[in-house]
């Protein structure tokens, strides 16, 4: 919904598509900052595990897609938006799965 709003205050389609890219790189740099943050910060990590969606309620900006993909642990999604995970990225992943909540 957001990219259809993108394009509907935008004058070219160009910049419309530029606007989409950017939304695009900006998404991609949050799911690789929360994946960060959760291999860097155990509080972090804790909290992401016992509630995900209060954990990423400060990441305001992912959108409902990247917010199901990482309380999901959807290494799947997440690889095909931001490329193949190192271990120490994929941590919060691994453990999510290995909770088995979904």
């Amino acid at each position: 919904m957001p990219q259809r709003l993108v394009f509907f205050n935008c004058r070219t389609e160009k910049e419309a598509k530029e606007a989409t890219t950017a939304e695009v790189v900006k998404g991609r740099e949050l799911v690789l900052a929360v994946l960060e943050r959760a291999a860097e910060e155990s509080d972090f990590l804790a909290r992401l595990a016992d509630n995900p969606s209060e954990a990423l309620a400060e990441y305001y900006t992912l959108t409902s897609k990247e917010k199901a993909a990482l309380s999901s642990g959807d290494i799947k999604r997440i690889e095909e938006w931001v490329g193949k995970l190192d271990d120490r990225l994929a941590t919060w992943l691994w453990c999510r799965l290995n909770q088995e909540k979904w």
